[in-house]
């Protein structure tokens, strides 16, 4: 009367399962230097804390008389997990069966997976590896279809839970969607590629030979397009920066972030900043290293760093509190908004105000990127758009001006509806336009005619200098305070305490998708 035998198929299956594609295609991936799907599964997540979802998923053969023959096992496998406690939800793809391909698996079972992260509120993790589509699959299906997956409600999720792709391999088509659609994608250096299509048909189409580096590498997306926000030396660093993105961030739009216990002083006051804005307007100078020293120790994970580079994007720590950091790096553009750098404003914002995390604003804005290449490329419009984000978010602001907040992109300090609290320091100016181009374009035929041209723009540059100091401003309270470099952090983690408590008034008023 036992039901050990059908307990005992059970078994039988999940081995079979286990074998993935087989012998010969995992010593494949090994000579590749690549982790097969189940060991990156087993590398992400706490040890032991995989459970699978669907393993018995796959395409069986059976003998004439109804018994098991052998399982080719799904590619997809699903299942949830824990980092660091905390439970998510991963999918991943098993490049060893038809090269992961997206059409050759059941899609009923990684859509499945992805709505339950979205209706159990659970981080998705999506580990990509996929071939795309192949034509030898026509045969056996017999038809083609529509594309599209109608039970496949990815921008609802990105409104509503964490959601991260790791391009693994080369992604073509769906792959590089479930890459590129995530609130933080990476790619792994020489090693993963998101396009498209791959590089054979991109030779039929377009008549251009290219290889799969060139068309969607790291170089191409992680340093240029911004299409991916990060790259990785290796898979093992791919999963540790999903790790600790994900420490920063809530399960779902109806939690609060995460608090940890920092052993960071909140009075700290580093006398470095004293001096890290240099007197000379036109020295550049190291915007990391001063958000280094303001924020928790080691607490400051930057997103997209090798795109839009004059803008600074990341997650940071006030006294174990998660923040969202915006700065700009004057040795890029001398940090003007650019395309790329407003692109990324305003998708970055969006998801701050998606989960709950306050902002603080570094701010050195000399304006909106200008010349014939900035035009070409609707400059102006992306930037618009950044403060379009900027001007629509919710969470709380504060902005520290620390050299300068010229012209339109000036407005994008912070939010100028709401309390957003503004400072500056000593070495802050700011106004419709810098002196420089401003003397030059309204004196242009004094100066000309002028019989010495540097002497008189310098004597008006003193005249209208003495208009620009920021305590001007603080006087008609144009700006809240002007403070000691050194007391930034202090006054930061006092803002956090405030800032914390008006955090539940948000909860599950789910974000605008990202639009990246």
């Amino acid at each position: 009367m036992s039901w050990q035998p059908e307990v005992d198929e059970i078994e039988r299956r999940k081995t079979l399962a286990r074998r993935m594609g087989g012998p010969e295609a995992l010593e494949k991936m090994r000579a590749a230097g690549k982790l097969n799907a189940r060991e990156r599964i087993d590398a992400l997540l706490d040890d032991g804390s995989f459970r699978e979802i669907g393993s018995l998923t796959g395409a069986a053969e059976y003998d004439e008389s109804g018994a098991l023959v052998d399982v080719l096992p799904s590619n997809a496998i699903i299942g949830t997990g824990r980092i660091d406690g905390r439970k998510v939800l991963v999918s991943a793809d098993d490049f060893t069966i038809r090269g992961g391909s997206s059409e050759s698996t059941i899609s009923d079972k990684w859509i499945y997976a992805e709505r339950m992260a979205l209706e159990l509120g659970l981080p998705l993790i999506r580990l990509v590896d996929t071939a795309g589509g192949s034509v030898r699959l026509l045969e056996k299906q017999q038809s083609t279809k529509l594309p599209g997956y109608a039970s496949w409600e990815q921008l609802r999720m990105l409104g509503e839970i964490p959601v991260v792709g790791i391009a693994l391999g080369a992604c073509a088509g769906l792959g590089a969607i479930k890459v590129a659609g995530s609130h933080l994608s990476l790619m792994v250096k020489g090693r993963s590629q998101v396009f498209a299509a791959g590089p054979f048909v991109v030779k039929e189409g377009l008549g251009v030979e290219v290889d799969k580096e060139e068309l969607g590498g790291a170089s191409v997306h992680a340093r240029g397009s911004g299409l991916v926000d990060n790259e990785a030396k290796d898979e093992a660093d791919a999963f540790d920066q999903a790790r600790r993105f994900l420490s920063y961030l809530p399960p779902n739009v109806d939690n609060l972030p995460p608090v940890i216990d920092s052993d960071d002083p909140a009075d700290r006051r580093d006398e470095w900043l004293l001096e890290a804005v240099p007197r000379e307007k036109r020295r550049a100078y190291q915007v990391r290293k001063i958000i280094g020293a303001v924020f928790d120790r080691d607490s400051f994970f930057e997103v997209g760093r090798y795109s839009g580079r004059s803008s600074v994007t990341g997650l940071a720590r006030l006294n174990g509190r998660p923040v969202g950091v915006l700065a700009n790096d004057p040795t890029f553009a001398g940090g003007a908004m650019t395309e790329k750098s407003s692109q990324k404003i305003e998708s970055f914002v969006d998801f701050c105000d998606t989960f709950h995390l306050p902002i603080v604003s570094l701010f050195d804005q000399p304006g909106i990127m200008i010349g014939p290449d900035a035009e070409k490329k609707g400059t102006i419009r992306a930037a618009m758009r950044a403060l379009g984000a900027i001007d629509q978010s919710r969470v709380p602001w504060c902005t520290v001006v620390i050299r300068r907040a010229f012209g339109v992109a000036g407005a994008a300090h912070g939010r100028l509806g709401g309390i957003n609290l503004r400072y500056a320091w000593p070495s802050a100016s700011w106004g419709s336009i810098p002196l420089e181009g401003g003397i030059a374009a309204a004196y242009r035929r004094q100066i000309e005619a002028a019989d010495d041209p540097d002497a008189l723009r310098e004597e008006l540059h003193e005249h209208y200098g003495k208009y620009t100091s920021p305590f001007r401003t603080a006087e008609r309270f144009g700006i809240n305070d002007i403070i000691d470099p050194r007391e930034t952090r202090p006054l930061l983690c006092d803002w956090m305490d405030m800032a914390w408590d008006q955090l539940p008034r948000l909860l599950g008023r789910a974000g605008r998708t990202m639009r990246k």
